[in-house]
């Protein structure tokens, strides 16, 4: 077992230096212009206090939004999801709604939320967005798991849908759910980026739009990385928390 996580490690280390080394590989010939900076230049930019204050408070900012509309995201997904199993006649409807939500751009209804519910809050709710649709499908799909001779069991013991949702459909989802937030945790950060991208007054898309009338190719860059390493970190946090609820209820 030691031997197989270390050559899993092995493997991942390497593949971020053949990246490492492909990126600066790229800049120094030029392949992609001068939009394509080395990451020294991107260190060196870091390098200086103000400019790594900014990134890291406005870092804060983007986590904010995202971890908010995460949990919001996450909370009427799930509670659309236990509905339509609560309900079975109203899960067609649910579905579609969530369909047609989801196939609205994010792009679209960034500015819509900017003049509805605020500069400061719509990167929040941009973020739930883009989080609901996934954890819907993720919840509905759990839910949906429990098999038929479970919920003949229960039903002959006496328990009401109710019942049989908190201690047999419930229990069964949570890895699903999960899942889902493994693949929204990420998809929060972006919306959170879009967000703030059409007129929040900070955060990491308030940066990449000053970068751009700038013209400051470093900071682009950093930014896309601090966003970037902010999304790994979720993702690899709820890969945990996954192989953990796999553990405990499967």
């Amino acid at each position: 077992m030691n031997t197989r996580k270390l050559t899993k490690a092995s493997y991942m280390v390497s593949g971020v230096v053949l990246l490492v080394v492909a990126v600066e590989v790229i800049a120094r010939l030029g392949i992609a212009g001068t939009a394509w900076p080395s990451l020294v230049e991107v260190y060196e930019f870091l390098g200086d206090e103000r400019q790594r204050s900014t990134l890291w408070r406005n870092t804060l900012v983007t986590l904010e939004s995202s971890a908010t509309g995460l949990v919001m995201g996450t909370i009427i997904a799930v509670l659309a999801g236990a509905v339509s199993a609560l309900v079975p006649i109203l899960r067609p409807g649910l579905d579609r709604f969530a369909a047609i939500v989801n196939a609205v751009p994010l792009v679209a209804l960034a500015p819509l939320f900017i003049t509805t519910v605020g500069r400061e809050d719509s990167p929040a709710v941009v973020a739930a967005m883009g989080v609901g649709f996934v954890v819907f499908v993720s919840t509905t799909s759990g839910l949906a798991n429990a098999s038929r001779t479970h919920h003949d069991v229960l039903t002959v013991l006496g328990a009401n849908r109710f019942r049989r949702f908190a201690r047999l459909q419930l229990p069964q989802a949570l890895p699903s759910i999960v899942d889902g937030l493994v693949l929204a945790a990420p998809t929060a950060v972006l919306g959170a980026t879009i967000g703030e991208w059409f007129g929040a007054p900070s955060g990491l898309g308030m940066m990449i739009v000053s970068a751009f009338q700038s013209a400051n190719i470093p900071q682009l860059w950093a930014v896309a990385l601090s966003a970037t390493a902010m999304a790994l970190i979720a993702y690899f946090i709820f890969i945990a928390v996954q192989r953990a609820t796999v553990r405990r209820f499967t």
